[in-house]
């Protein structure tokens, strides 16, 4: 993680000046394959660390579901997203979020289904990072997506401040309208990650991995038809109770990520994360 700032007027000018509130999604995200500074084949580490601008790190991963019209979610967060929900963590006393995108995809069918950013916290770079992401759009007709590579990432390939120094978890939130895949095998890692040792996973497995260095998130989001299948709902709340949350519409997700690590770092609570419906006092 850099030592930069985030400045939302500068961000506001930037923003201004590039056209995002006017740009189609095509037009942001212009990647028609893999970036290089996105393939996760042979990265070591990817580090969130405390800094002279940045003493009090806190790691957030967002996994971001690249597949069908799952686009939509990262466009918004470019158009007007973004800013709101990191200012909304500033102004509410989590001074130094560090943030890193993963682009995620169905693994049994993409060609790009892990991409992954580096933890930034300045406004240029999470942009920057953000329309990278290759917005594959395919995804396929087999009940999942591979929201569980997040997990695995984060578990095994990132190195966070705010645990190994202060104990303190990060954030992981996956998004996205489908279940989770049950597994996935050591042959997809081993081609996906290059160097190493590697295994056959459940999903489980790795949801419990991540979890002992963040608090484990996904966001359902109902908006589409796929979404609005009761069953989906059923197989994440088995997999994962009370950090299942809930979006009818991509506006929401920006106040559902903003009030829930507000509420662990600010108000305290141990109670279930609000989500947009539910107000936080502060």
């Amino acid at each position: 993680m850099g030592n930069h700032l985030y400045s939302s007027v500068s961000r506001s000018v930037r923003a201004d000046s590039l056209g995002y509130a006017t740009k189609s999604k095509t037009e942001l995200f212009t990647s028609t394959t893999l970036k290089s500074e996105m393939s996760p084949f042979n990265v070591k580490l990817r580090e969130a660390r405390d800094s002279d601008n940045h003493p009090n790190s806190l790691a957030i991963v967002l996994g971001l579901d690249e597949t069908g019209s799952m686009g939509r979610i990262p466009h918004y967060l470019v158009q007007e997203g973004l800013p709101h929900m990191v200012t909304t963590m500033m102004d509410a006393g989590v001074p130094d979020p560090a943030i890193m995108f993963l682009g995620i995809g169905d693994h049994f069918n993409d060609s790009s289904p892990l991409q992954v950013s580096q933890f930034e916290s300045g406004d240029e770079l999470l942009d920057e990072w953000l329309t990278k992401i290759f917005l594959e759009g395919r995804g396929g007709g087999n009940d999942g997506e591979s929201y569980m590579l997040a997990w695995y990432f984060a578990a095994f390939y990132t190195s966070i401040d705010c645990f190994e120094k202060r104990n303190k978890k990060g954030f992981i939130f996956t998004i996205g309208d489908e279940p989770v895949h049950p597994n996935v095998s050591e042959k997809f890692l081993k081609k996906t990650m290059g160097d190493g040792e590697f295994k056959d996973y459940d999903s489980s497995e790795l949801y419990e991995e991540a979890s002992k260095k963040y608090d484990v998130f996904h966001i359902h989001t109902t908006e589409t038809r796929t979404g609005q299948y009761p069953e989906t709902v059923n197989g994440w709340k088995e997999m994962i109770g009370n950090n299942l949350l809930i979006a009818d519409d991509k506006t929401e997700i920006p106040n559902i990520i903003a009030n829930t690590v507000i509420n662990r770092e600010v108000v305290g609570t141990t109670e279930k994360p609000t989500t947009s419906k539910e107000e936080i006092m502060l």
